[in-house]
Formats: C-alpha cells, sequence, structure tokens
C-alpha cells in the first residue's frame, strides 16, 4: 500500500531532476543583437581623463592602459551584445563592423568556474567571446568531438 504511494513521488523527483539539466550550443552570431550603444569619441575622451588620472590606479602600478590612448580606447570601445535568446553574451570591439561579428562561427567552447559562478564561454575569430553564466554546474560533453569541429561543442549544465 505504502509503495503505491512511494512510486509516484519517486517518479516526479526523477522528471523534476531531469528538467533542470540544459544543453547549451555556443549562438549564431547571426542573429545577435546590439544592447547599448557603443561610446562616442567624446565619451571615450572624457572618461579617459578621469579613468587615467587616478592617482589609486598609478600607485598600484594599474596604468598599462592609460600609457596611450590607443590603448584605453581598444580596451573600452565596446559594446554589449547577446545572443538572440538572451542565453549568452559578450562586449564586442565597437570598431568590428555589425556585419563582420555576424559572419562569424564559432572556434570553440570553454567552461570556466569564477568563484560560485560557471561560464560556458563559446570564442570566435578576432577575440570575440560569448559566455552563459550560471550557478550550476556545467561540462562540454564531447572534448574531442568540440575540438575537432566547433559546431559539435555542446555543454550540458545540470
Amino acid at each position: 500500500m505504502k509503495f503505491r504511494r512511494i512510486l509516484p513521488a519517486l517518479f516526479l523527483l526523477v522528471l523534476s531532476l531531469s528538467a533542470g539539466a540544459a544543453q547549451f550550443s555556443c549562438p549564431d552570431l547571426a542573429a545577435a543583437k546590439q544592447v547599448n550603444a557603443c561610446p562616442s569619441e567624446e565619451e571615450l575622451k572624457h572618461t579617459y581623463s578621469g579613468f587615467c588620472s587616478d592617482d589609486k590606479k598609478a600607485y598600484a602600478g594599474e596604468t598599462d592602459n592609460c600609457m596611450r590612448y590607443d590603448d584605453y580606447r581598444a580596451m573600452k570601445n565596446t559594446a554589449l551584445w547577446e545572443s538572440a535568446d538572451g542565453a549568452f553574451d559578450g562586449y564586442v570591439s565597437c570598431d568590428l563592423p555589425p556585419g563582420k561579428l555576424k559572419a562569424l562561427s564559432a572556434t570553440g567552447m570553454k567552461v570556466a568556474k569564477q568563484g560560485s559562478i560557471t561560464k560556458v564561454v563559446c570564442n570566435y575569430p578576432n577575440g570575440v567571446s560569448f559566455t552563459h553564466r550560471t550557478k550550476v554546474a556545467c561540462k562540454v560533453e564531447d572534448d574531442k568531438a568540440c575540438a575537432a569541429n566547433s559546431a559539435a561543442c555542446r555543454a550540458r549544465c545540470d
């Protein structure tokens, strides 16, 4: 009699655990959307003055990007983009034309831990990467297939 009550509960438990697993593949950038605008040259010059004149950075030796304005511009002239489904996002240089970005194909996938966050990172040419962040554990499913063909890269997050 008790077994009849336990069996449905076990079934629902297994169902709920399997429903939590998600599979991710690298997003198609042809459908990616730019979320915020690129900074203007005037904004970049203004923030360069503020960012690089901070004495705290100078004393900490964090002035590498302040030696030349072009280095600072390369670091800060970015806009946030996201995949069509919003699962992945990344900061992309505003010097890369949107048409070229949308034509890029993934070159690989990796999973990295940063504190309690797991990052599924998809790499593209020109230093572009799109990242999915989650608090659950993730793993690239078939490392060998992924290394041979980036289109076969899949990550499973449980």
